[in-house]
């Protein structure tokens, strides 16, 4: 088409045009790097195998038994003597940290370790007692949230006595630190939070369903867990899976 006589094209216009499409395509993909990196710094464990957990290699004790729910596999524990142990620590050197799971508490024992991140001293080969705890205290037919971690220079358990649940169905429960706050939360919903002086954990391993070494044994089932290397806000946290709400 040519120029419309007595009109110069504006250029001007046309240049601005197209720089502010320019920028909003480098906008889109530098959300999109950002968005990568973020997802690049968490682990999510699922439970759909016995031998292998994210990837690596998990060890059963008792008779741990993979159930399907709505949302998919899991992992169900007796309260007894199953649990299950994974060769990894995986918030080990980690200075700001979420840990989120899904799990179902069936009631039992009073007390209740179902997830247990360990320290390993690696001349000696043995735990150093620095750890990542979730843990349930069983009242009648609800439970309350123990959410706790323990190391060189800090020691801090979070029982919001409460703040109870029913038995019997599905959760979703986090705990978070950003340097400063740790806190905890069910269902998005704030539990406690404390200040910490935080120092990072070394490798190490894991266990769901009991306490490390082998207490305080779980009854109920674990859906996933995801290990995130900064603190998620409650928006940020994930939501229960679909199925698992009813």
């Amino acid at each position: 088409m040519g120029v419309i006589q007595g009109r110069e094209p504006n250029l001007g216009l046309s240049m601005r045009l197209f720089s502010a499409i320019l920028c909003a395509i480098l906008l889109t993909g530098a959300q999109g790097a950002l968005a990568a990196g973020n997802a690049s710094d968490s682990k999510l464990w699922t439970f759909g195998r016995l031998d292998k957990v994210g990837g690596v290699a998990a060890h059963p004790e008792g008779a741990p038994q993979i159930i399907q729910t709505p949302a998919g596999p899991a992992v169900q524990f007796d309260g007894v003597k199953d649990a299950l142990f994974v060769d990894e620590h995986p918030l080990a050197g980690a200075e700001t940290w979420s840990v989120e799971a899904v799990f179902r508490p069936d009631g039992g024992a009073f007390e209740q370790r179902w997830m247990h991140l360990a320290e390993v001293d690696p001349k000696t080969g043995e735990d150093t007692g620095a750890r990542f705890l979730f843990e349930m205290r069983v009242v009648g037919d609800r439970w309350y949230l123990d959410a706790f971690t323990h190391g060189e220079g800090y020691h801090l358990p979070m029982m919001a006595t409460d703040k109870t649940y029913p038995l019997g169905r599905w959760y979703r429960v986090a705990m978070t630190y950003d340097g400063k706050i740790f806190r905890s939360y069910v269902d998005g919903a704030l539990q406690m939070e404390m200040p910490l002086v935080f120092k990072p954990q070394g490798p190490g391993h894991s266990a769901f369903g009991t306490r490390i070494n082998r207490v305080n044994y779980f009854h109920g089932a674990v859906f996933s867990a995801r290990f995130t290397r900064h603190a998620l806000t409650p928006e940020q946290l994930a939501p229960l899976p679909a199925g698992l709400d009813k």
